[in-house]
């Protein structure tokens, strides 16, 4: 592998002295942000912040087609996001590191797919297993080597945001065999589908969904989880990456 995109979610808004910006347009409209690109012995890393540097962007008004139009422009091999999720399961608490291997889309009205208009390529692709077990399983192992505690095998609930779950939407959810929750992994990993990229998916849980503790969830409390559990994810993403650069 020789190129990598990495999309940044909540907690994860930079990961540090690029060696460049590239300021690329996108026929869909505005990204998030520039692409920044970093260099990990060979191994070139072009870093998305998903809302954006500020973090300004809601998660259902991300120009999610952009993105992924960006980082299918640089050509990378694999993209591998990161998102700010609650957990729904008992064993997944605050700062837990989750990587699912299925979804289910509770999303509306965003634009799900590449293929919109009359005029577009129809694009019916097939997303049986929407996470690439390839980059999922070299994930998992990095943090393995990493001393990085890690799950696998969950399945994500994509709802539309911004605002939290109620207590009865969160027992759907668990009803719907749902491990996770979060806002913003579809339409991403659809449309990385249809780009022909290689898309996984590293879950920081920041919350118990509502509901499920006696205390309601708090944006201070999760800010205060996504500080400590981000100092793991790049442990692990640093591992990973130097992985990667020796061909692993």
């Amino acid at each position: 592998m020789k190129r990598m995109g990495l999309i940044g979610g909540t907690g994860l808004d930079h990961w540090g002295e690029p060696v460049r910006a590239h300021e690329l347009t996108s026929d869909y409209g505005q990204p998030s942000s520039v692409l920044a690109e970093y260099d990990v012995e060979g191994l070139q890393i072009f870093f998305l912040p998903r809302h954006g540097t500020r973090h300004t962007i809601p998660p259902h008004a991300v120009n999610y087609r952009a993105n992924i139009d960006l980082l299918r422009q640089m050509d990378v091999d694999a993209v591998l996001a990161v998102n700010a999720v609650g957990g729904i399961a008992s064993h997944y608490s605050p700062g837990a590191l989750v990587i699912p291997d299925q979804l289910i889309d509770y999303t509306w009205g965003r634009n799900h797919s590449f293929s919109m208009g009359a005029d577009d390529d129809l694009q019916h692709v097939e997303f049986t297993h929407p996470f690439s077990a390839n980059l999922s399983t070299k994930l998992a192992a990095a943090a393995n080597r990493a001393g990085v505690e890690i799950a696998a095998h969950a399945c994500l609930a994509v709802t539309q945001g911004p605002r939290l779950e109620t207590a009865a939407e969160v027992r759907r959810l668990g009803r719907d065999g749902c491990d996770l929750v979060g806002m913003t992994t579809m339409p991403e990993a659809a449309l990385a589908r249809e780009a022909g990229l290689d898309y996984a998916c590293l879950c920081v849980v920041a919350n118990r969904a509502a509901g499920l503790d006696s205390e309601l969830p708090s944006m201070e409390a999760i800010e205060v989880t996504l500080t400590g559990a981000m100092l793991n994810v790049r442990k692990l993403l640093t591992t990973l990456f130097e992985e990667l650069s020796d061909g692993r």
